[in-house]
This record gives C-alpha cells, structure tokens and sequence, in this order.
C-alpha cells in the first residue's frame, strides 16, 4: 500500500503566510422604512417586482465560498429574492459569467430566518463586482431588516 501525499494547494494565496488561508466575511446590511423603501440609498420608492438592489462591492480576486440571508424582519408577504453579482464594469466574462442568483434563488425575504446559499459553483472573480439582490414575489410595503454576510478567500487579483 502507498502513502500518497498531495501537494501543497495554497499557491496563488494573497496576503501574509498564515496556513489558514485569507477566508474574509464581507456583511451587506439592507433595512427598509415603513414605506418599503431602502434606507440608506438612492431611492426613496418602495422595493418593487424587479428591482435590484446593489448591496455593495465584491473585490476582485475573491473566491465566493458561501452566502447567508438574516431575516431579521421581514419584508412583505411572498417577497422573494435571487442573491448573487454582476461585473462592476457591466461587461461579462466568459470564463465566468455574472450570475443574479449565484448564491440563492427565490429565497423568501418574508420569513424570518436563514437562508443559505444553494449555488453549485466555486468561483473566483476575475473583476470587481457587485453583490445585487433581485426581488420578485411581490413589492415590498413595510419596515425589514436583512443581513447578508458573503464568505470567500481574497486571492488578490490576477
């Protein structure tokens, strides 16, 4: 019998030396006021069928491992959501494509609870993205408080 031994698989890590890894949890915060509308954004009309809400940057170079959804409080009934990123630049990349629903897919943002990221795909993005969130369902009429927290590894840009 052989002992077989893989090689090392960190190459290409970015940052100092540590043997864990760069693993980084980057949180989006996302409140509506009673109207429905975002709090903190450039908008002051309620959430609609369709809209997509751009939470905020994902850096180049990073690896997307896993998502979760806190819903806090929720936003109307049948209020859903697809999770996931488009290139900041708004031009794709056909090695690895933008996708709107990379990590959920009709998750319901109307139930309080944890939603986990059902995606099938490891990839690194090789430009900076936006992490967007598209409703569906219904539009949103009511005070809520979502937490997204994206976890990855930061291995730098390419």
């Amino acid at each position: 019998m052989a002992n077989i031994k893989k090689k090392d698989g960190r190459y290409g890590q970015f940052g100092g030396f540590s043997p864990y890894g760069n693993l980084t949890a980057l949180t989006y915060l996302l409140a509506t006021n009673a109207t429905g509308a975002v709090l903190e954004s450039d908008s002051t009309a309620a959430v609609g069928i369709g809209d997509v809400i751009d939470l905020g940057e994902l850096p180049e170079g990073m690896r997307l491992d896993d998502a979760q959804v806190f819903v806090t409080t929720g936003m109307t009934a049948t209020v859903t959501g697809s999770l996931g990123f488009k290139y900041t630049d708004g031009v794709n990349d056909a090695a690895t494509p933008q996708d709107a629903a990379h990590f959920i897919s009709a998750g319901d943002l109307a139930a309080v609870g944890r939603l986990r990221a059902t995606g099938a795909k490891l990839i690194t993005l090789p430009k900076p993205a936006r992490l967007i969130l598209t409703v569906a369902g219904a539009a949103n009429a009511k005070v809520s408080d979502i937490k997204v927290v994206v976890y990855g590894e930061l291995k730098g840009p390419r």
